[in-house]
């Protein structure tokens, strides 16, 4: 590792200069066939860390949790690692063209689903030689583009159950988006054939029965507009889920001197899902929206309950998640409403219901903290993280020997 450190180092120092095109794709292509060589071994002690169960360490159940949190990736790269890892460890002729810097992490990803226990089973089951499929995978993945790796590979699984149940449609159904800095979202979705219809039905609807003269919107953004209004009809109508004894709402946390300030107010809000908006767009939500006011003190709401209460009432809650605004167990973004709120000083022995307290926690989490692990908030207000053994969880501990 230390000379894995040296050699980055030293590559970063020596830049690239004014080099010409063609010097500067072959430099290119060396660095992606290296990426591909370090990927694959993080693939592989990533899989070492699932067997090993070592997210635990960290109070993580799972290693896609643990790379989310202390390695900061996004779910699907999580993941990605994760699939990786396992094609590795059972597939030897992809794993030595992985080594050798030819498949990049993607593709390890890609063909992960052959070497799942079901299609494994499936496969020995109909006398299938894993084997060759093995080198025959290495080979199109080396030398293909990816879109025609995952054919491949869906090929595969077809033909290796032909004649099998209809699939469950929420198999193939995936949702993901993506947050900018100025709070706007952009995201990709896939749906079965039924999904998609019952999508563009609803939408289509609402597109439909608004069509007034002159309106120059383009299509896509006439059917945008219809998803955003499908939702204010759905939050409006009181029918969805209760989250945490609290109906699902848009929530903007803004200062009462910004919100009646007429002036636009840029960043003054922040919405409960993270995003900043401006104080114009918070005045534009409170005209038709409940406003509660939250004061973090003591002249406040009731925040403090003393020993009568041990659940939290909907005003500390409020108060406890504006504050925190996820898990605050080190490493987990878990959303406010999965969260419990938490007694740092349990209420059986003596603790108080209060904003000063409390703290939210998930679920797996809650339990972790309830069998030997511990949070803490210091007088700057971040919370720490300590494990039974007394040593704190501390966010980015592995990337120090790169640094």
């Amino acid at each position: 590792m230390e000379c894995l450190t040296g050699a980055l180092d030293a590559l970063a120092a020596e830049g690239s200069g004014e080099l010409p095109g063609p010097v500067l794709l072959d430099r290119e292509s060396l660095l992606l066939r290296s990426v591909n060589r370090l990927n694959t071994e993080l693939a592989r002690t990533t899989r070492r860390c699932e067997v090993a169960g070592a997210g635990e360490h960290d109070g993580k159940a799972t290693m896609a949790s643990w790379l989310r949190g202390h390695a900061r990736l996004p779910a699907g790269a999580a993941n990605q690692l994760v699939k990786a890892g396992r094609a590795l460890e059972q597939l030897p002729a992809v794993a030595g063209a992985a080594s050798a810097g030819a498949l990049p992490v993607e593709a390890l990803a890609a063909v992960a689903p052959v070497v799942e226990p079901g299609n494994l089973a499936a496969a020995a089951e109909q006398g299938v030689d894993v084997g060759e499929v093995d080198r025959l995978l290495a080979g199109v993945a080396a030398t293909r583009p990816h879109a025609e790796v995952r054919q491949v590979v869906a090929h595969y699984l077809a033909r290796l159950d032909p004649d099998g149940p209809e699939p469950d449609p929420t198999e193939s159904r995936r949702l993901a988006w993506s947050r900018h800095d100025d709070g706007s979202i952009a995201g990709r979705f896939e749906l079965d054939a039924v999904g998609g219809e019952k999508l563009i039905a609803a939408v289509e609807a609402i597109l439909q029965a608004s069509r007034p003269a002159g309106d120059t919107r383009s299509r896509s953004q006439r059917q945008a507009d219809a998803l955003v209004q499908l939702c204010d009809n759905a939050l409006a109508s009181a029918t969805l889920p209760v989250l945490r004894t609290r109906k699902p709402q848009v929530a903007v946390t803004v200062p009462l001197a910004d919100l009646v300030d007429p002036a636009v107010g840029q960043g003054a809000g922040r919405t409960g899902f993270g995003a900043v908006i401006s104080a114009a767009k918070a005045r534009w939500l409170a005209c038709d929206g409940q406003v509660t006011r939250i004061v973090l003190g003591p002249d406040s709401q009731p925040l403090d309950l003393g020993r009568e209460q041990r659940v939290a009432p909907p005003g500390l809650r409020r108060a406890v998640e504006q504050r925190d605004g996820h898990c605050v167990f080190a490493g987990c973004d878990a959303p406010s409403w999965w969260c419990d709120v938490h007694h740092l000083f349990e209420w059986l022995f003596g603790g108080e219901t209060t904003l000063e307290n409390s703290g939210l926690l998930c679920e797996r989490h809650h339990t972790k903290v309830h069998h030997g692990f511990r949070i803490e908030r210091d007088p700057a207000g971040r919370w720490h993280t300590y494990r039974p053994d007394g040593t704190e969880i501390l966010i980015g501990e592995p990337f120090l020997v790169l640094a």
